[in-house]
């Protein structure tokens, strides 16, 4: 027994039991569970658990999950504790695991204790139960649904369904498929104050940097018309530079200019072909035909696959900085560029990200319109709901653990709840019906292939089984990995099929899909050569029956002649005249020659085999009866231990180290002790299937099968074997002396 000093300078008399092969706190006491942050970590039999998979209510879970990393961890389990203690008189009402909470064991003497009881007072009345002396979880689900329905509910969040103004709402739609929404309490997606100033914050850069344009005349060569001109010139720009690099290099080297056009090769591979401007073969083409420092033609001339581009081009960007234009200089390319240089570099610096992709004018409508206050002042007057959404959580919360917590404890700090069966443990998804047996330890899994590796190391035999139902329009689906801990495991193979209860009682399809093989029980094992050796006969049995059937050889068909056979229809004639080869049939093949000599050595063989046999059993039973008579059964328990012993052994040491805790680990599970499982427990854990006390039983089966006389024509053959090898080695002349003694 361990000693903390409890709260108020009394002692916490920690008391322990033990189980699975290590001591377990009880919390049995409210005292007790209100001291739990002073136990020794090292004692408690998990640190961490996941939210999913166990059967605690999963919004429970979700509170004491403070960092909603999806995980429950020693120090949030410490935390619920202190807080559910510091707002209740007593810690005893913890025990009691109920969702109803009496008002007067509400400590009104703290602020937050007063805070608590009043807005348990509020939800009363507002459920029509003013003046009732205590509340449920009904009562708070009533009023929280009716709360989270209303436009205001104090989460601070303003869906656009709830706003009036069309112009504020189309705003709030732009910030939510901009930087994605916050679900509200009523379900609803919605923006809080941070998405709010986040998405305005990014619309005034972006207008910071189009104001740029209008400060800066030099960014706009073109005005109004500067957007579409460079839009056009970017189309072109590329093949524009291209084909005066071309022009460079020809004026550079005359020989360049056969291999800068292209080739004629290459106007063959396309002229086979139905060809129009849309060719996709000519788009690699040069824009004209290069000449050595030439213009470049903007009409007639230019490559059909680009006219129409070259044309915007030139409507766009060369007429309104050069005039009327059919031919580009290399002068006159060089001014465009230096034009739209700066706008370039302008148009470089343009903010990136969802809030630009809106657009400058849509940009400039939104900042201007004064939707920013205006859903500020909504979220503002959300938040004045704010102390009153948080009391009805307080209260709910509280509920929550006064029903949730010592059940957590209680499967968490220590496995009370699975060693002492008194209730399920959380872990524990229902019970599997399989092969004449009932499982009880089940557990969900994830995935099979991920959960089997860590949990072989439970030395627990385990069936994983996919279990499905139908449920509404669609088919529902989950993995559970049984544990099978009594009986034998001659029938479990993959493929077979059970039924699964789950902790409500819903009945699933299970089939078998995964087995980790382990001893199950000391009977097994007992057996386990006796069968091997039976199975490993019947297998030689059928390859001999097997073997003897391929040597076999066919059966020839036999022609009998008949005298009085009609004779053939004289419409019957040969295809083809017979060959004077086939006019007689192929002579049978005659059978070997019986060979006395063989037959005689294989006789004489098996006549030596069974003499030896029989030589070596009568040895045997002589050696065995010239024993005293108490050593018989000593002789006959040795020879069973002899074949039995090294299998129960090896199982009664595997059965010894079954540990629940890798089962847990592989569900992410943070077991922090030896959780064994014993012979006695394990065999608790599952029931095999047994007649209920009174039953009536006939052992009259109408349809066994008949036993033929042969079993005990052999069995009275051996005996009398026996008994002629008995006298004939004196075995019963002795015996019967020592009668006559």
């Amino acid at each position: 027994m361990t000693t903390e000093h409890g709260e108020a300078g009394h002692e916490a008399h920690w008391k322990f039991f033990r189980a699975g092969g290590f001591d377990q706190v009880r919390l049995d006491t409210g005292h007790a569970v209100a001291s739990l942050g002073k136990l020794d970590q090292k004692l408690w039999a998990a640190l961490s658990c996941p939210t999913r998979g166990i059967e605690i209510d999963a919004r429970t879970l979700d509170i004491i999950d403070s960092d909603k990393d999806g995980r429950v961890r020693a120090g949030e389990v410490i935390a619920a504790v202190d807080w559910a203690c510091n707002l209740l008189k007593t810690p005893d009402i913890l025990l009691r695991r109920e969702d109803s909470l009496p008002l007067d064991a509400i400590d009104d003497g703290k602020d937050e204790g007063k805070a608590v009881l009043a807005a348990a007072r509020r939800i009363l009345a507002k459920s029509g139960k003013a003046g009732a002396e205590a509340i449920t979880m009904a009562d708070v689900a009533g009023v929280e649904e009716v709360f989270a329905a209303n436009d205001f509910n104090g989460d601070g969040i303003v869906p656009p369904d709830i706003v009036d103004d069309p112009a504020v709402r189309s705003v709030i739609e732009d910030i939510i498929a901009c930087l994605g929404g916050e679900l509200d309490r009523s379900g609803l997606d919605g923006v809080s104050k941070d998405k709010v100033e986040a998405f305005f914050a990014d619309a005034e850069v972006f207008n910071a940097w189009a104001a740029k344009a209008e400060a800066d005349a030099a960014l706009t060569p073109l005005g109004e018309a500067t957007e579409d001109a460079a839009t056009a010139l970017s189309a072109v720009v590329a093949k524009v530079e291209d084909w005066f690099t071309r022009s460079a290099l020809a004026a550079f080297d005359p020989r360049a200019v056969g291999p800068l056009n292209r080739s004629e090769e290459d106007w063959v591979a396309v002229s086979h072909r139905l060809l129009s401007s849309a060719e996709e073969g000519l788009i690699s083409f040069p824009l004209a035909e290069v000449v050595a420092g030439g213009s470049l033609p903007l009409g007639l001339g230019c490559n059909p696959a680009w006219a129409a581009a070259m044309e915007l081009f030139r409507l766009k960007v060369v007429v309104p900085l050069l005039g009327e234009r059919q031919a580009l200089s290399a002068e006159d390319w060089a001014a465009i560029k230096e034009r739209f240089a700066a706008w370039t570099a302008w148009r470089a610096e343009m903010p990136q990200g969802p809030v630009a992709a809106l657009g400058k004018a849509r940009i400039a409508e939104v900042t201007e319109s004064g939707a920013q206050a205006a859903i500020l002042d909504l979220i503002e007057k959300d938040l004045a709901l704010e102390a009153e959404a948080k009391a009805i959580a307080s209260v709910d919360r509280l509920l929550r653990f006064c029903r949730d917590l010592v059940t957590l404890l209680n499967n968490f700090v220590a496995f009370r709840d699975f060693y002492t069966r008194k209730h399920k443990a959380v872990f524990q998804a229902g019970t599997l019906f399989l092969d004449g047996r009932s499982c009880e330890l089940c557990v969900r899994v994830e995935d099979p292939a991920k959960h089997a590796p860590i949990a072989t190391l439970s030395r627990i035999y385990l069936v994983y089984c996919e279990c499905t139902r139908r449920g509404g329009d669609a088919a529902e689906k989950m993995f559970i990995a049984a544990a099978v801990t009594d009986g034998d495991s001659d029938q479990l193979m993959v493929g077979r099929n059970g039924v699964f209860y789950d902790r409500k009682g819903g009945d699933w399809d299970a089939n078998v899909v995964r087995i980790i093989d382990h001893p199950i029980s000391i009977r097994q094992s007992f057996w386990a050569p006796y069968k091997k050796v039976s199975k490993l006969v019947a297998q030689q049995a059928e390859k001999f029956a097997a073997a003897k059937a391929a040597e076999t050889p066919a059966p020839v068909a036999v022609l009998i002649p008949t005298h009085a056979a009609a004779p053939a229809p004289a419409a019957v004639v040969p295809a083809k005249p017979p060959v004077a080869a086939a006019a007689h049939p192929p002579a049978p093949v005659p059978p070997p020659p019986f060979d006395a000599g063989r037959f005689a050595g294989i006789f004489a063989a098996l006549g030596l085999a069974v003499g030896a046999i029989g030589t070596a059993v009568a040895s045997m039973v002589t050696g065995f009866l010239s024993l005293p008579w108490w050593q018989i059964p000593l002789a006959l328990l040795g020879v069973l231990l002899a074949i039995s012993g090294p299998s129960m052994l090896i199982a009664s040491f595997k059965l010894h180290q079954r540990n629940l805790g890798p089962i847990l680990d592989a569900n992410g599970w943070a077991v922090n002790t030896h959780a064994r499982i014993n012979i006695p427990f394990g065999t608790a854990l599952t029931h095999l299937a047994k007649l209920p006390e009174g039953a009536v039983r006939s052992l009259k089966d109408p349809y066994a099968e008949k036993q033929p006389p042969w079993g005990k024509l052999i069995t009275m053959a051996v005996l009398v074997g026996a008994v002629a090898l008995l006298w004939k080695f004196g075995v019963i002349a002795k015996l019967w002396g020592m009668l006559h003694h």
